[in-house]
């Protein structure tokens, strides 16, 4: 027993080809990629949006008419 050896892989393949054909396999391959590049480009997406939503402080600072004492208020951008 143990692992297989490089025989053992190409019969595997020599069949997989023979039942499934080149066609049916390289159209598997091409939607499985599709696939992939469609989860890493909505992953992308979903990060650019977390990152879009993520509120920025607004401050407006006022001066109140003594001239010693600053007010600071931090409100959400909307």
């Amino acid at each position: 027993m143990g692992t297989f050896s490089i025989w053992h892989w190409l019969v595997v393949l020599l069949i997989v080809v023979m039942v499934f054909g080149t066609k049916k396999l390289k159209n598997l391959g091409s939607d499985l990629g599709g696939a992939v590049k469609g989860f890493k480009d909505g992953m992308k997406d979903a990060q650019a949006d977390a990152a879009a939503d993520a509120p920025a402080a607004k401050v407006t600072q006022e001066i109140k008419s003594d001239q010693t004492t600053i007010d600071v208020e931090a409100k959400q951008k909307s």
